[in-house]
């Protein structure tokens, strides 16, 4: 049984306080059930036409996580991590009914979608593949969030050999792998961070 702080970080206090952590507490372990509120949360994630592309594996099999630890260079949060979130994207979510993903709107509303689905996403893989990737990406990031609103930390990560990965975690063939997610307790806390850009680089007000 893990022990998830009880004091809640606010959404902004978690955006300022979320960094990729490198070594993580080995002995700390999430439970099943915390493992799937993550995922839950993470599944609130914005996505074109609510399509909900993200696909998660979670690995807490430690013998899987040493493979995968090969498979990224050998980074130590792989291995040290309680859960390894393999954040994927399914090219092909547009295409598996796609009026499930409106089941709450009337039956009108659920078939007029379902056609504007496929006639947006049909014979364009470069939205196919553009739209399922950044909908990973949000689910990717509000997953570290609500991991750093819950006490815990994360790492996102795409150092990793992409094909060897895929293979470990039988990743079906129209899924494209995105990143993945160590997510845990720190062991020791993250370096001062290293070189935030000035707001006047980052910002530019009406056009670029």
């Amino acid at each position: 049984m893990s022990e998830i702080s009880k004091i809640q970080l606010s959404a902004l206090d978690a955006i300022e306080a979320r960094r990729a952590i490198k070594h993580y507490d080995p002995s700390f372990k999430l439970t099943k059930a915390e493992i799937e509120n993550l995922a839950t949360l993470a599944g609130k994630a914005p996505t074109s036409f609510n399509i909900q592309h993200y696909r998660f594996a979670a690995v807490t099999d430690p013998f899987l996580k040493a493979e995968l630890q090969k498979a990224a260079y050998d980074q130590p949060q792989v291995g040290e991590c309680s859960v390894l979130f393999i954040v994927a994207a399914d090219l092909k979510a547009w295409a598996r009914d796609p009026a499930r993903y409106w089941y709450n709107t009337p039956k009108e509303v659920q078939e007029g979608v379902s056609g504007a689905i496929r006639g947006f996403y049909e014979d364009n893989e470069v939205a196919q593949r553009d739209d399922a990737m950044l909908s990973a990406g949000m689910a990717a990031q509000t997953l570290m969030l609500a991991a750093k609103a819950l006490g815990l930390d994360s790492c996102p990560m795409r150092g990793f050999d992409f094909a060897k990965v895929a293979k470990l975690v039988n990743l079906p063939k129209d899924h494209v792998l995105a990143m993945m997610i160590a997510v845990g307790k720190a062991a020791e806390p993250a370096h001062p961070r290293p070189g935030p850009l000035a707001l006047a680089e980052l910002l530019h007000m009406e056009k670029f």
